[in-house]
């Protein structure tokens, strides 16, 4: 069997034993005779998955009793909606810090339900750095950061202080890569695709105070209290993804946990970064306070002969790309709205991985100095 390291943002890699796993179970799940996939959801059979997925989670994440947690359906961009027909409040603004792409969606979807402040924003910068978060004020409705950044790869170094005023994070690509302490947010939601399993199933970590607010006009499916009462079993869940989750956070705990898999991470940005900040070809346009540890985007350095006007540049990106993917190294190229190149590492990146792509971008690097 010949696997590739795939770099892509989302859907991104799983862990090679959570898959042979998922595949021993494919049409035998628990010994029941039957495929997860083929399972009632309100069957004795699926109950003990779902919960202890739950279990799991409020395990590796220490989320405290007083949170509800939601398995959804609709990926992170439907909670750009959800949030504020759930927690907005006349005379009340839902505030933001405009941190990239994805912030800057969560705004647009918000500004239709409700008074939008945008208190800070990176966009002066192309989104390469954090904005000091300014205070929350008694008017907030709630307060809103992407706390990483896949697009453009900054993350937020520590989290603002919103006192009463609830703080809700986007985490769809950091959850479970660093300690966090879930106690100073009111919601964290976070699609599963890349650091949870496949894509299909949303994250939603609610605090009980922030339930039961919205207002009658708003649809049932839409709803937090619907969902927390039903115990994500108002309709369907996406039960595989539900399942695939489970084994994710199983492989997760058998590591050692968070702890384990932060100090992992931390070893494998530190070892991009430190190669990008030493290349003649490559860069990182990420002010360094603000590197992500999930996302790297690096870009070629335009004062490099092979790079020196867009022209070369397009076509030693298409190059890099093509030639990365012969080499085992996929999903290479960076978003379509901001070009170069982007690694994301998540949780199921071996740091083996990146070491390949080091030493093929060395490679690539040293026929570029010819």
């Amino acid at each position: 069997m010949k696997r590739v390291f795939n770099f892509s943002p989302g859907p991104s890699m799983l862990p090679l034993e959570v898959l042979q796993k998922a595949a021993g179970e494919m049409c035998d799940t628990g010994n029941t005779g039957q495929s997860v996939m083929e399972m009632s959801h309100r069957s004795k059979d699926y109950k003990p998955i779902i919960e202890k997925t739950e279990q799991l989670l409020r395990e590796l994440m220490a989320i405290p009793d007083n949170y509800k947690v939601l398995f959804l359906q609709g990926g992170a961009s439907l909670q750009f909606s959800m949030v504020p027909l759930n927690l907005a409040k006349p005379g009340k603004k839902a505030v933001f810090i405009d941190t990239g792409i994805w912030s800057d969606k969560a705004i647009k979807e918000a500004a239709k339900f409700t008074a939008v402040d945008v208190r800070a924003s990176s966009k002066d910068r192309a989104y390469t750095y954090i904005p000091e978060a300014p205070p929350a004020k008694e008017d907030d409705a709630y307060y809103h950061i992407t706390q990483n950044n896949t697009i453009v790869g900054t993350k937020w170094a520590s989290i603002p202080d919103t006192g009463s005023v609830p703080l809700v994070s986007d985490m769809s690509s950091n959850i479970l890569s660093e300690p966090l302490d879930v106690s100073k947010f009111g919601i964290i939601y976070a699609g599963a695709q890349k650091n949870l399993g496949p894509a299909g199933v949303t994250v939603v970590i609610i605090r009980d105070d922030l339930i039961g607010h919205a207002g009658p006009e708003v649809p049932a499916m839409l709803r937090y209290d619907i969902h927390a009462k039903e115990a994500s079993m108002y309709n369907t869940p996406p039960c595989f993804s539900i399942y695939m989750v489970g084994l994710v956070l199983e492989w997760l705990k058998n590591m050692g946990g968070i702890p384990a898999i932060a100090k992992l991470n931390r070893e494998k940005a530190d070892l991009f970064y430190q190669y990008l900040d030493n290349s003649n070809l490559f860069n990182s346009p990420v002010e360094k306070p603000f590197r992500s540890l999930m996302n790297i985007p690096f870009v070629f350095n335009p004062a490099h002969k092979a790079a020196e006007n867009d022209e070369k540049k397009a076509e030693l990106e298409k190059l890099f790309v093509k030639d990365a993917a012969s080499s085992g190294l996929v999903n290479l190229a960076g978003h379509r709205l901001v070009g170069g190149m982007r690694a994301s590492i998540y949780n199921a990146m071996p740091i083996e991985g990146v070491k390949e792509l080091i030493k093929f971008m060395k490679q690539f690097e040293e026929t570029q100095n010819v």
